[in-house]
């Protein structure tokens, strides 16, 4: 009798929420879903930005996230999921999978205890939070308050949503965790769609609340449950899981780093002027979309592998899988923050001008977003370096390092703000980004983790001269592209100057033989 055939595998079957992906699978995967939830994200912003504009209103709905934030990061560590996947992956490895669902169990009951007894606290308080963030505007610190209420509870989900994530993400399973953030985005435009007439911008904060109840948390515990995780109600100080969590967690918690501490650093400096909040954030999060694309897609899909191998003693290998990452990151980067420099103003104009966001806001937006873009390369580069040290489960170094540089950096922010406004402010950012970086690298080297003479330093020279070339090239053919601030004006200039820019960064690469270039077209022709 003949041995039965297998059966062939789905040809999209990538695309399921519990299809297990490889490195370079779960890196297309994520990419792809990170694309689709910042799509989403500019919609929700364009949302926001064309019906409450930028003023008072806007400046209060962003710093309602401040305190939900702080508790979020100081209690869990803002890293949930990251800290506990080199846990569960210890147990998977060791073949001890009850004693990870019970660890798993063990953490989320006794970290639920401690959220809640905070966010009850914080409820309380909130009338002083905003008062200390408006105090000389009466109104703007009531509906600061106001929306800090309704937010609060999210980080309880968001805790939950990032332990049970683990479960998937140890299973080298991607998709659970990127629908939930998709769902999110989702949640927070119905809330403001079907409620705003009637409440407000308090309309978007409830949309907030259910955004992190129906997407992180619900979705994360379908998965759980579907892979046979038993939720056990049960309290156990003792547990060898719980005591390694908060191990490891700690630093997170107590380190205070400048990847965390960025935009409540610019909306505390940016509040003296009404709007400038909103229009900074705004800019941040427009920059953030590609950042989350080329950045920190790639960094959630390379955690479980890096742990993986650390786990399993291949420290050459785990080395390697780091540098090679960052080499690529720091290329793709290089590239994009080109093009995102040089069509900064028809980017932004085509995303937020409309309704209550005026030209002006427009305007200024745009500087800001251009003077970000400088980072890109260094924003993702450290999301890759954090990530392999989490999956060796180092901690304590980069957390106090990044305590220490956010504490350096709060000077800088404060002489440029002072200086050059909220400019400057954009370029304390990058300044502070750059140092941290430059740590996290530098001591990755020194505690003989990641060498840094692993990285691909040439075709990372070859990237960035051909995005020298690309992003010069495209501001001097500039007035020759028809443009104009409209709709069409602005989707002319950025398909003519994307076709400009594509085609600068193809000829430097192909001339200087980049082999970043021909890892490209090696995958486009797979």
């Amino acid at each position: 009798m003949p041995p039965s055939a297998s059966k062939p595998a789905p040809r999209f079957g990538f695309l399921s929420l519990s299809h297990q992906h490889t490195a370079l699978s779960a890196t297309i995967f994520l990419t792809a879903f990170a694309l689709l939830s910042r799509v989403i994200g500019l919609i929700r912003d364009k949302y926001i930005a064309y019906t409450f504009g930028a003023g008072p209103g806007t400046d209060a709905y962003n710093v309602a996230f401040v305190l939900p934030d702080l508790i979020n990061y100081l209690l869990v560590g803002g890293a949930a999921s990251i800290s506990f996947v080199t846990i569960l992956s210890r147990y998977k490895e060791a073949g001890k999978q009850e004693e990870g669902d019970r660890a798993l169990s063990v953490i989320l009951n006794t970290m639920l205890v401690v959220l809640g007894a905070a966010i009850l606290l914080a409820e309380i308080f909130a009338p002083l939070f905003g008062r200390f963030y408006f105090p000389d505007n009466p109104s703007e610190a009531a509906l600061c308050t106001t929306l800090t209420r309704i937010i609060l509870p999210g980080p309880i989900f968001f805790f939950s949503g990032g332990v049970l994530a683990s479960v998937a993400l140890v299973r080298k399973q991607f998709g659970y965790q990127a629908m939930g953030s998709l769902l999110y985005n989702v949640f927070i435009i119905l809330g403001g769609v079907l409620l705003s007439r009637t409440l407000g911008i308090p309309s978007l904060a409830i949309g907030v609340l259910a955004g992190t109840i129906g997407g992180p948390f619900l979705v994360n515990a379908y998965a759980a449950r579907k892979a046979g995780v038993r939720y056990q109600p049960v309290l156990d100080f003792k547990n060898q899981g719980l005591r390694d969590w908060v191990v490891m967690s700690l630093p997170l918690m107590l380190g205070v780093t400048v990847v965390f501490m960025d935009s409540n650093i610019l909306s505390w400096f940016a509040k003296h002027t009404a709007g400038d909040i909103t229009r900074l954030l705004n800019a941040k999060k427009l920059f953030t979309a590609p950042m989350a694309i080329v950045g920190q897609a790639a960094g959630a899909a390379s955690f479980p592998f890096f742990a993986s191998l650390y786990n399993r003693g291949m420290f050459e290998d785990y080395a390697a899988a780091v540098n090679r990452s960052v080499s690529r990151i720091l290329s793709a980067s290089l590239l994009l923050s080109s093009a995102m420099f040089a069509l900064a103003l028809p980017m932004v104009d085509l995303i937020f001008r409309g309704g209550k966001y005026t030209r002006t806001d427009t305007a200024s937006t745009a500087i800001y977003f251009a003077v970000f873009s400088i980072s890109l390369a260094l924003w993702s580069a450290q999301s890759i370096y954090s990530r392999a040290f989490f999956a060796a489960g180092e901690t304590r170094a980069p957390m106090l390092a990044g305590t220490l540089i956010t504490a350096i950096s709060l000077p800088v922010y404060w002489f440029l703000h002072q200086h050059f406004g909220s400019l400057g402010l954009a370029w304390a950012s990058n300044i502070a980004i750059l140092i941290q970086t430059l740590t996290l690298a530098v001591l990755a080297h020194r505690r003989y983790l990641v060498p840094l003479f692993g990285l691909d330093r040439a075709d990372i020279a070859k990237t960035a001269a051909a995005a020298l070339v690309s992003g010069v090239g495209l501001r001097l053919l500039s007035p020759v592209i028809p443009h104009g601030l409209s709709r069409t004006g602005d989707l002319a200039v950025l398909i003519a100057g994307g076709l400009i820019w594509a085609a600068l960064c193809f000829a430097t690469l192909r001339l200087t033989r980049a082999t970043f270039l021909d890892e490209i077209l090696r995958r486009l022709h797979r």
